[in-house]
């Protein structure tokens, strides 16, 4: 059966060009991207899988970078990193936002395609693989924070009715957060991950 959730990381707000810029000085996005993208397709879910992809997604969360800057940022070579950015590029979840002249060479810069990825998934192997990847990267996130987190990790028997009410709890505790990102605002995340588990574990 197919299921669709979403991830709760924006992309750049709507403003445009030089607004655009102006809108990142003040703490919000640095380039124009629609609200929403529904990502169904199977090569958009495997890129999106892949830890290294999913960094650079989160990168693009607010402004755009060229290869050489996200190189630097995540310390890898720059053609690990073209060819990462090539594979999202293809799966349509990135693109150029806009480019640069340094002395002969064109330096693009890229962004997302849209604000919010909103995941239609039909295989489980699929849905798994993105929620352990989401995971992950909130995992490396909480540990370079410089603030305290809030966490817990809850085991419970539940009937099918209470797994799905509690599914949509989480789901619009997510959406509230995404509607109360403010720019100019502190940075916060949320992760949260509902699944059944193996009865021993």
């Amino acid at each position: 059966m197919a299921r669709t959730f979403s991830v709760a990381a924006r992309a750049a707000g709507s403003a445009g060009g030089a607004d655009a810029v102006q809108a990142h000085r003040h703490g919000g996005p640095d380039y124009e991207a629609p609200a929403e993208l529904v990502v169904r397709k199977p090569e958009q879910l495997r890129a999106l899988a892949d830890e290294l992809r999913s960094q650079v997604i989160q990168l693009l969360r607010d402004r755009a970078y060229s290869t050489q800057q996200l190189a630097r940022e995540l310390g890898l070579p720059k053609s690990t990193v073209a060819h990462h950015l090539k594979v999202l590029e293809h799966a349509g979840l990135i693109r150029v936002v806009r480019t640069r002249k340094v002395r002969a060479v064109t330096e693009r810069f890229y962004g997302r395609t849209a604000r919010l990825f909103l995941f239609h998934v039909e295989d489980p192997a699929d849905e798994r693989a993105l929620g352990a990847t989401v995971l992950r990267q909130a995992a490396r996130e909480v540990e370079q924070a410089s603030a305290t987190a809030q966490f817990g990790h809850v085991k419970a028997r539940l009937t099918a009715a209470d797994a799905a009410r509690l599914e949509r709890r989480l789901r619009r505790l997510l959406d509230d957060l995404n509607a109360a990102d403010t720019p100019g605002g502190t940075p916060f995340a949320l992760v949260a991950a509902l699944y059944g588990r193996a009865p021993d574990a």
